[in-house]
């Protein structure tokens, strides 16, 4: 029998896979479902993002391109980055990869190091320590409060950083708890990086989906010494209702963009070019849909608020961005529901699931074991009925367990 390379015995299992795989089963069973574990807009890709992918197909733009994408697609996201960032990269400083996850684990593949530490702010995106511990890097964790609204200060970076630290993960607006770090708050955090010499893997996928007047500002902005220990990453998944096109891209200094390339080139070589293509009509076109859709998440957002704060046994913070909200439940642990005792948010979510058909991700999953994640990507009247049954099963839990 084959023993499989310590690397990839490092991933831990995904906490959310067991009950996605029930909540798809019921579903597919005739059970009515309602699934807040979404992570992807449930919007259309906007009609003239598909008819270029058309055009494209029927142009014959269907063979290899270069490995980082094609020079039209790298011409537009460094108009975009200097358009929307403030960010001035060439077209030879910009890869386009098959995803936003890819660019990640690409750009920790060049700069991670056997033993180098990766600063990750906790909650976290779950896939982050799992590239950082594939790579043999370390991952080093900042609990991010939640009176301060799941966000780290400068001392608290500044007492994480050693020696060994390479990087720091950084991603505003944040999956899943939606803080959305400001102008001011990336400067000082910025400043301790400029200071300890670190780099900086800044993740603006969501930089579009913000609410309240609150306004995303990238990291690499903050001065020509911190652009160059910088690396930015983003994508059309998210803005353009664009997940399953996997197009993402990353800017980064010369030495380390050129690096990122050459290895892309081996691992998977080029992205699809076809959807190259139509992402590039993306991010060319001033398009009015995508301030309908960030008008449609503030308006759930604020009914998925107004519900919670008024259930007994559950509160949140409030989100500034993305499209998620942290539902803390720790208040339920110890206490039992028919039966079976809550002990933690993976006892919680598979109690959800089976008693009110409503799937929840466990907040363990990204380092928030109080807590449990509800996407609002989905339809109005969806998402509160499945508020309705949380509020019925935090009640029933309130009754020792029994229904009412």
């Amino acid at each position: 029998m084959a023993t499989l390379a310590k690397r990839i015995q490092t991933l831990s299992p995904s906490l959310t896979l067991a009950i996605s795989a029930k909540a798809k089963a019921m579903k597919a069973a005739g059970e009515d479902v309602i699934n807040f574990g979404v992570g992807e807009p449930d919007f259309s890709t906007p009609q003239y993002i598909v008819e270029a992918a058309f055009e494209a197909i029927e142009e014959g733009q269907t063979k290899y391109t270069p490995a980082a994408g094609t020079l039209e697609l790298r011409r537009a996201i460094a108009e975009k980055l200097l358009r929307e960032n403030g960010l001035s990269y060439s077209p030879e400083e910009i890869v386009v990869s098959n995803g936003a996850k890819q660019c990640i684990f690409n750009a920790c593949y060049a700069l991670v190091d056997e033993g180098d530490e990766v600063i990750i702010p906790a909650p976290y995106w779950l896939t982050y320590p799992e590239i950082v511990k594939t790579l043999g890097g370390v991952p080093v964790f900042i609990g991010a409060k939640r009176e301060k609204g799941f966000k780290i200060s400068p001392e608290e970076l500044r007492a994480a950083i050693t020696p060994r630290t390479k990087l720091l993960i950084f991603n505003s607006p944040c999956n899943p708890t939606g803080a959305v770090y400001s102008e001011e708050e990336i400067r000082a955090l910025a400043a301790v990086c400029e200071e300890a010499g670190i780099f900086v893997l800044s993740d603006e996928i969501y930089e579009k989906l913000v609410y309240g007047g609150a306004k995303p500002f990238s990291f690499a902005a903050v001065s020509a010494k911190m652009k160059s220990h910088t690396v930015t990453v983003n994508g059309v998944s998210k803005t353009y209702a664009m997940t399953g096109w996997r197009i993402g891209y990353l800017a980064a200094p010369p030495e380390i963009a050129k690096a990122i390339a050459s290895f892309q080139s081996h691992a998977t070589g080029n992205p699809n070019a076809v959807a190259q293509h139509a992402a590039m009509r993306a991010l060319s076109v001033s398009d009015p849909s995508i301030a309908d859709m960030v008008s449609a998440f503030s308006a759930r957002r604020a009914k998925m608020l107004e519900r919670i704060s008024h259930m007994e046994g559950a509160e949140c913070v409030v989100p500034d961005g993305a499209f998620y909200v942290m539902l803390v439940v720790e208040g339920t642990y110890g206490k039992c529901y028919r039966g079976k005792k809550i002990q933690n948010s993976v006892d919680f979510a598979e109690a959800l699931l089976a008693g009110k058909k409503v799937a929840v991700v466990p907040g363990a999953a990204f380092g928030a074991g109080s807590c449990v994640r509800l996407s609002y990507s989905l339809s109005m009247e969806e998402m509160l009925e499945g508020l309705r049954r949380i509020d019925e099963f935090l009640k029933e839990i309130k009754n020792g367990g029994a229904a009412i």
